[in-house]
């Protein structure tokens, strides 16, 4: 899944290739996911998108947005798997070679955008699993941010510098009892951490994955917050290019899970090791992330059943079909008693996907 720096790469190429110009053709295919999701449809964005001019491009977190010359203006994230192509140039991360974008439009495209000014540009928005979501902001560009879905977010680390301060971050790990992983990967929290920033910055900050946030003395946090921003900064300084990632880093050593021949270690020798936490699958290296708290198998021992089902309702996956914040708020209905009897098969459409992330990666092996 597409984090911080990678939706940082794509408004990089927005920015470069889209603003300033009119769009002289749009073309947008209906999904009643993708769009129907957040109540847009794909007529309403090609509507409002058509005959106007980009003038700038945002990011949250996750979340990025393109500015039009007038209202309303569209809001996206890429889910699991989307992305934004932009046609002869080479948008991809994790990879060195450029991607073969030959067939044009490329499949799994949800809307197509082409300027007006000669040689015209072409991008496109895909996404073969419907996980990502389009839709429209109907408010003054300066305003965005005060809206559905980014409200509801955290704020940005990199944008929100003068919010996410140590103080900050102190207060927030102190406020909630859940792994301190779960925590940042919940976009309620801080916007823009998944999976393997999340790893990479607690393998810097020294810190394990699965201890309770509040039991972090104040030292630990504030070599968190340092660790956030290290990472945070040097990931978006080349644009999300992971070959030019450091080479001690833990992005560039964690991919050997379950490959033959190819142990998962750092260039210094230490193991990197893979467990769960909140439903996700974490990169440890254990001669660097010693527990010093209470984490969470421990106290599962210590408390009662109803205890422990409340607080595994506290510990949220982080899923980037990512349902929208306001939901996540939403209290649940005491359960009725009922006889016991055989087991429904859930609906098809209500299952949660928690293989993991589906990323590209770089046809060459990270060793």
């Amino acid at each position: 899944m597409p984090e911080h720096s990678e939706v940082a790469r794509i408004v990089h190429f927005i920015r470069k290739h889209l603003v300033g110009k009119t769009l002289s053709k749009v073309q947008a295919q209906h999904d009643d996911i993708v769009y129907g999701k957040v109540g847009t449809s794909a007529a309403e964005f090609q509507k409002a998108m058509q005959g106007k001019k980009v003038v700038g491009a945002g990011q949250q977190g996750k979340y990025f947005w393109i500015t039009m010359s007038s209202p309303p203006h569209a809001v996206m994230h890429f889910g699991m798997a989307g992305w934004l192509k932009i046609k002869d140039a080479d948008t991809y991360y994790y990879r060195t070679d450029k991607p073969a974008d030959k067939e044009w439009p490329p499949k799994y495209w949800k809307f197509l955008l082409e300027t007006s000014d000669e040689p015209k540009t072409e991008a496109a928005f895909v996404d073969p699993r419907r996980l990502s979501r389009i839709r429209l902001v109907d408010c003054p560009i300066n305003e965005i941010r005060e809206h559905t879905p980014l409200k509801e977010n955290g704020p940005d680390p990199i944008a929100d510098k003068d919010i996410v301060t140590e103080s900050w971050l102190i207060e927030k790990l102190r406020s909630k009892r859940v792994p301190v992983k779960a925590l940042l990967l919940d976009q309620a929290n801080i916007s823009g951490i998944g999976n393997w920033m999340g790893d990479e910055i607690l393998y810097h900050a020294k810190i394990h994955p699965e201890q309770y946030s509040n039991t972090l003395s104040d030292d630990q946090i504030k070599e968190l917050h340092t660790a956030m921003y290290y990472v945070f900064t040097t990931a978006l300084d080349v644009l999300a290019d992971s070959e030019k990632f450091p080479e001690h880093w833990l992005f560039k050593h964690r991919w050997g899970k379950g490959k033959k021949n190819q142990p998962s270690a750092l260039p210094n020798g230490d193991k990197i090791t893979f467990i769960t936490v909140g439903g996700r699958t974490s990169a440890v290296v254990p001669a660097v992330q010693k527990k010093t708290g209470a984490v969470a198998k421990d106290i599962d021992q210590k408390e009662n059943g109803a205890s422990a089902s409340k607080r595994k309702r506290a510990i949220k996956e982080e899923s980037d079909s990512e349902a929208e914040p306001s939901q996540k708020a939403k209290g649940r209905a005491p359960k009725r008693k009922s006889a016991p009897a055989v087991k429904k098969e859930e609906p098809e459409d209500k299952k949660v996907d928690t293989t993991g992330i589906v990323r590209r990666r770089s046809t060459r092996s990270r060793n």
